[in-house]
């Protein structure tokens, strides 16, 4: 799927086009972390489904990082220099076909980093070396102001949750379920929640699917 046409990206083929993205892409070195970039991100969305969270959630954790790869998107999605920043980048992507709390999580991992900062005494202790250098790219903690309207957002709890996961899922190996696993997942919130299998329910800990009547 390396020469996908993108103008014919749909619903029905987003996620076959993110999973071969993973599938070549995923073992690319991440920002000198001791994971690949696959298994961190895997790993965030394993802590996820853990935690028992959502599948919009899940998906957010599982796609936080996908605009590191950015030169597989079209031109026209990079625009106005967005590809310097692959929170933004990969938001601008997936907010066509994922929902809004998904894309929110995904366009602002980054900020919650510097939102924790300046928030929480204690999170800038649990940052890998590795963050601790981004952070001072990306802005160092908020201002005070920064963190007022940051703190408005209406999603901020899902937000400042994945970026958690972001920061734990960076364990040298961990093994996961790999992508394919997660792909029926993607398609149930890419479908939203007209889909028949869009509905949970959870019993004993165990994720059930339930066909709508």
């Amino acid at each position: 799927m390396a020469d996908q046409d993108f103008s014919t990206l749909t619903n029905d083929n987003i996620v076959a086009f993110i999973g071969d993205i993973f599938k070549r892409r995923g073992a690319d070195s991440y920002l000198g972390e001791e994971v690949t970039m696959s298994e961190h991100m895997l790993q965030g969305a394993q802590l996820a489904e853990e935690a028992g969270a959502s599948d919009a959630i899940i998906a957010a954790a599982l796609l936080h990082d996908i605009g590191h790869y950015t030169n597989e998107f079209p031109e026209d999605a990079l625009a106005q220099g967005i590809d310097n920043h692959h929170d933004e980048a990969g938001a601008r992507v997936l907010e066509k076909f994922f929902p809004g709390i998904v894309t929110d999580c995904v366009r602002h991992h980054v900020a919650a980093k510097r939102y924790l900062c300046a928030t929480d005494p204690d999170y800038f202790g649990r940052l890998s070396p590795a963050s601790v250098h981004t952070l001072g790219l990306q802005g160092g903690p908020m201002s005070a102001e920064e963190v007022a309207v940051f703190g408005a957002n209406p999603n901020l709890e899902a937000i400042l949750q994945v970026r958690i996961w972001d920061d734990q899922g960076k364990v040298a190996g961990k093994v996961t379920p790999d992508f394919d696993y997660y792909a029926p997942l993607l398609q149930r919130v890419v479908d939203g929640p007209e889909s028949p299998l869009s509905r949970r329910t959870r019993s004993n800990g165990q994720e059930m699917l339930e066909t709508k009547p």
